[in-house]
Parts: C-alpha cells; structure tokens; sequence
C-alpha cells in the first residue's frame, strides 16, 4: 500500500472524508499529536487501527468528535463533566464517560469496557475533517505502539519508525502545537480522577472542578483508559532520566541549565518541552546512541513530559 500525503485544504480534507467513509486509515493532525483515525462505528476499521499499530486489543481507544452535542450523542455527562468540556473543549482534555446506549460504536473501541473515551480536538483541520466525515473518529496516535508518538506528518510516514505503507493517507497540517497527548480525566468511587497527565495541566482542571483530582493507581494490564502501559512512547535506543551530564556514548537532551546536544527548552519552560518532546526523541533515536534527558520539574506540563519520559525508559 502506498500511503498519500494530503494537504490540508478543501481538496485534502474531502479526499481524506472519502477515504475514511470506505473504511480506510488515515493519520490526521491534532493539536496534540497525530492520530490514526478510522470510522470509530465500522467494527473493519477499528480492528485495522489495532492491526497497523500492533496495538494490545485491551488498551481501549479515543473518540474525536467535532463539537459537545456530537460527544453527547455518545456518553452520558454529568455536571461535572459538562463543566469540564465547556472549559476546555475544543482542547487537549479527554474525558471518559459512560457510553451511551445505543450509541453505535464499535465494541473493540471501548475494550469491552462500559466507558468511553472522548474529546474534541482544538485544530480547526480536525474539527473540518470531522465535520466532512459526518461521524465519530476512533484515533489512537499514528504511531507503532509503544512507540515514539508523531507530531509531524514525516514521522507517520516514515515506513521503517512509523507507519509508512501500512495505511491509506496522511493529513498533513504541519507539526503539533502542544506536542503531547491529551490529558484523561475519568471518574473512580465517584470522584474526578487523572488517568493521564497530558495537554491540560491538572492544575486548571483542579480550579475548575474546585477540588483536587483523584491520581488512582493504575494496572497496566487492565487498562481503563488510554496510555497507561508501563512501557510507552519509547525510542528504540535505551533511556536515562534525571541526567545532568552526558556519560561517554551518550546523547544528552538538556533542559533549562542542563546544556545537551539539544535541549527541550533553553529557558526551562515546561510547556516549550511538551511541545518539543517526541520531535527531540525521534531526532535522538535516529541518531542511535543511548539518550539521557535531563530533569524537568512536575509542574503544569511538566507533568505530562514526565509521565511521557518515564514509559519511554521503562524496561520493555
């Protein structure tokens, strides 16, 4: 299969629409990452998702919809969840929800479980495609699972790290605004809780909802939501966190005063390194010697780079 680049005007997106009404695959831009969508409905397309990511069947799946009634027409909300899509919808916010009878989504989207995943992505190019699509998108990141995620349309295409040849077209809006995966929020014994730092800092969730977030210890072998296996968004060379200097073979990515042979951010600004993170990891994996990265502070989306740093050392 040759994989088509496609450009993100009128042209690009109808095509792109076409092409995901017949089942196909196509990677879309997200302000996140990008995604690898297919028709979140059709049982053929969603099963092709977890086929060309080599995705486990257990890790369930996000659905991007245009707009909040869209997402309505899906999942139940309560108030609290209402609050939190009018905050920050469009956004990188994810939220599960229990799935709405009848909602027609396929089963292998929700992983047999009773939730579902749901968000409406910021990038004006997402919300047209969706609105052409006329439909819910199922859309992992258009990665290789486990490995590093795309934030630019060359590393979907790449057919050796990426997805290449593997499926039907790219949407290619240029590189990812934000740079990390949303943030998932989900519901545990009642009470709000984050299943995934991401593009929302927990902080401003907290202020809306006027309380803290639950931070539930998570089975990665029973996974409730999106991006908690253990080992995740991983180059193929070994990882060293916490590092202040290079040891010998090394390549450092530095962060603030950690000087490397590229930085994250210079001026020691977390959001800077979300959006930077997983281009610096591809460029450092292609470089083929074992990365260490230096220290970046938990606060706001420092947050999400760590929780991005560590699955990608993990053991695998």
């Amino acid at each position: 299969m040759k994989t088509r680049i496609l450009k993100p005007d009128s042209q690009g997106i109808a095509a792109a629409a076409k092409l995901l009404a017949q089942g196909a695959l196509v990677a879309i831009p997200t302000e996140t990452v990008y995604g690898l969508a297919g028709d979140a409905r059709n049982p053929h397309a969603v099963a092709a998702i977890y086929e060309a990511k080599g995705r486990p069947a257990f890790n369930p799946l996000i659905v991007h919809l245009p707009d909040l009634a869209a997402a309505e027409r899906i999942a139940l909300f309560d108030e609290q969840a209402l609050a939190l899509a009018r905050a920050f919808w469009p956004g990188a916010l994810t939220l599960v929800l229990p799935l709405r009878p009848g909602a027609g989504i396929a089963g292998l989207v929700t992983a047999g479980l009773s939730t579902v995943a749901i968000r409406v992505p910021a990038l004006a190019v997402a919300r047209d495609l969706l609105c052409a699509f006329g439909g819910p998108l199922a859309a992992p990141s258009a990665n290789p699972s486990g490995r590093i995620s795309p934030t630019a349309a060359a590393h979907v295409a790449d057919p050796e790290t990426g997805l290449g040849g593997r499926i039907a077209a790219v949407l290619d809006a240029g590189p990812c605004p934000v740079g990390v995966e949303s943030t998932i929020l989900g519901w545990v014994d009642g009470a709000p809780a984050l299943l995934r730092p991401g593009g929302v800092a927990a902080e401003a969730i907290e202020a809306v909802l006027g309380r803290p977030l639950a931070r539930p210890v998570l089975d990665a072998a029973a996974p409730s939501a999106p991006g908690q296996l253990t080992s995740h968004y991983a180059p193929r060379a070994q990882v060293r966190l916490e590092a202040r200097e290079a040891r010998p073979g090394e390549l450092l990515i530095g962060f603030g005063p950690v000087a490397g042979e590229m930085s994250l951010s210079e001026s020691g600004d977390p959001a800077e390194a979300a959006a930077r993170l997983f281009e610096l990891l591809h460029r450092a994996d292609a470089d083929g010697r074992p990365i260490a990265v230096a220290p970046v502070p938990e606060t706001g989306l420092g947050a999400a780079v760590n929780d991005r740093l560590r699955r990608a050392a993990a053991p695998r």
